[in-house]
């Protein structure tokens, strides 16, 4: 029972999130502020779903947890389009030239302001106490993931983004048939590993939503182990991958993703 009442928040989240872009891609005509109001409401479903997958990870176990992983990264890469909900891929479009640097602050900004309201509509959902692993969940005080040293933590952080984003790369440059399983699969993997390092979070973002100011690590460790990390991982790949474009896509000529 409790793992349907968790697979039902997760469903309403998405569902939610994906209501709401329709409504702000037929109602807002400014290009501009529906790529902003979308990056927000994506940013909170990814949160609300990555709230309720700790409580599936704590009471059913990292299989199970890893499982509704995988289908949710197929899920996004269907429903999110354009959207990012992810920091460090504004940075890379503008270290690239692709997206002024005005641009990315702000959506950067909308992304961060999306996945911190969450916490207050999760926290009115785990308050009603519908599943057994939401007892007292709404009232604990949270703590952080990271198990490791901060230098180990930005290393789990920035070499798994490293690693995510040439394989990310490499697929939308060949348009591999199964590319959006075989990206989802490397995700969740990465995910799972890191889990009982630095929680594998992989986005500055959703780190900061779950678990900024939680007892464990202070906000300069958090910054530098979630936020400047996996960016400088994010920034290392565009540099790396057009010397490891021939290994990993066969394609000796270079093309920007």
């Amino acid at each position: 029972m409790s793992l349907a009442v968790s697979t039902a928040v997760v469903l309403f989240a998405c569902l939610v999130a994906h209501l709401l872009r329709l409504t702000v891609r037929r109602s807002v005509h400014s290009a501009e502020l529906r790529r902003l109001l979308a990056e927000a409401i994506t940013a909170s479903e990814l949160c609300a779903c990555a709230f309720e997958l700790g409580i599936i990870a704590g009471s059913y176990g990292v299989g199970t947890y890893a499982v509704y992983l995988f289908l949710l990264c197929i899920y996004q890469s269907y429903a999110w389009g354009e959207v990012y909900a992810c920091p460090y891929l504004h940075v890379e479009d503008w270290w690239l030239g692709q997206q002024a640097a005005g641009t990315a602050a702000l959506r950067i900004l909308a992304e961060i302001i999306g996945g911190w309201a969450t916490w207050r509509y999760v926290r009115a959902l785990w308050w009603l106490e519908l599943a057994a692993g939401h007892r007292g969940r709404w009232a604990e005080a949270c703590t952080a993931d990271l198990q490791v040293s901060p230098l180990h933590g930005a290393l789990v952080e920035g070499v798994a983004v490293l690693f995510c984003r040439l394989v990310a790369r490499a697929l939308h440059e060949r348009q591999h048939r199964f590319a959006t399983a075989i990206d989802a699969f490397c995700a969740t993997s990465l995910v799972v590993a890191g889990f009982n390092y630095s929680g594998g979070y992989y986005n500055p973002m959703l780190a900061s939503a779950l678990k900024l100011g939680c007892r464990g690590h202070t906000v300069a460790e958090h910054v530098a182990v979630y936020w400047c990390a996996a960016t400088a991982g994010a920034l290392l790949s565009t540099q790396l991958y057009p010397l490891l474009r021939p290994t990993l896509t066969g394609r000796a000529e270079h093309k920007r993703d």
